[in-house]
């Protein structure tokens, strides 16, 4: 996933290159000729330029399908649209584990929303991000490639140009970014294993996700931490990252979060457990490769507060030292 062509801020910016297609593309395909040609782009954002009418052979926009000889002249207005023209600027503090020009690391508290959404247009972590660095605004999706869970806490990493977000959409297709959760769940799961479900709508409850036939495919391994009584402390790696994944594959084999309001309702008799108000999970390590330097990067992010606590209640030894 390293860059195959040098990406400067005026492409970032954005302008309308001109070039000729080389003769040795004939035969090809428009949109396979412009993957080779553009590899900084993925290709739903070219195939999507293309319906949009941003890039034109010989003066016509043509479809995806048209048959290139060599020596066309190429022109493409690679000038991004906005993230989300309602999406407005929000002071709102944000936990930046690393920045660069190219990438920022966020250590998400639980209660920030993502990405507006229904009932959510305001106040999430995409209008912190269009107040902190204000040039993800020109990046679809304010460069965000990845979310958590409203009441997910922990590490995510967001792209601060087109370039790396092409790059880090692709590592996560290529399962390349090391992702790895800390959960308190119900029960006493084995040592380590594999969950192995497809994941997707829930047939009769729109608002669930399930484990379904015709979902998408979903790999979790786990692995456990430290067994506290009526629950155990576990560490997830996502392989796929489906929505809701981990909950849905835990409580598919008989372990839900603890606090989990949607996946896990079942009381456990502990009223500590029992009051917890949300799922207890936590984002806590981050691996990538840098789109840019393409050096191996990770990070560790301590538990939330009030995941430690409860820890600290169930006489968990692991809570003081939870990134080893």
């Amino acid at each position: 996933m390293n860059e195959l062509e040098d990406y400067s801020p005026a492409d970032e910016a954005g302008s309308c290159r001109e070039l000729s297609i080389p003769a040795d593309f004939a035969g090809l395909r428009l949109d396979q000729a412009l993957a080779r040609l553009f590899p900084e782009h993925s290709r739903s954002r070219l195939q999507s330029w293309l319906k949009e009418g941003r890039i034109r052979v010989n003066g016509v926009s043509p479809d995806a399908k048209h048959k290139i000889w060599g020596g066309e002249a190429l022109e493409i207005d690679e000038a991004p649209l906005p993230a989300a023209t309602a999406a407005l600027p929000e002071d709102i503090p944000l936990s930046v584990v690393f920045e660069d020009a190219h990438i920022l690391v966020i250590d998400k508290p639980a209660g920030l929303v993502v990405h507006p959404g229904s009932g959510n247009w305001s106040g999430t972590l995409l209008n912190a991000l269009l107040h902190h660095a204000p040039e993800v605004a020109a990046i679809p999706r304010a460069g965000i490639v990845h979310r958590l869970d409203k009441d997910t806490s922990g590490l995510l990493v967001v792209a601060k140009t087109l370039a790396a977000q092409t790059d880090l959409i692709r590592q996560l297709q290529a399962r390349t970014v090391k992702r790895h959760y800390l959960a308190l769940v119900q029960g006493e799961p084995g040592i380590m294993g594999t969950v192995d479900a497809p994941i997707g709508r829930h047939p009769s409850q729109r608002i669930k996700m399930a484990v379904v036939q015709s979902g998408r495919p979903a790999l979790t391994r786990y692995s456990l931490r430290e067994r506290l009584g009526r629950a155990a402390l576990v560490e997830c790696r996502l392989e796929t990252g489906r929505t809701h994944q981990i909950r849905v594959h835990m409580a598919h084999i008989g372990h839900p979060l603890i606090g989990d309001p949607v996946y896990g309702q079942r009381r456990t008799g502990v009223a500590a457990m029992d009051a917890f108000p949300r799922q207890a999970l936590h984002a806590f390590r981050l691996g990538l490769v840098h789109p840019a330097s393409g050096e191996e990067l990770a990070w560790s992010a301590p538990l939330a507060s009030d995941f430690a606590d409860l820890l600290r209640l169930l006489g968990s030894k692991e809570v003081e030292c939870p990134m080893s």
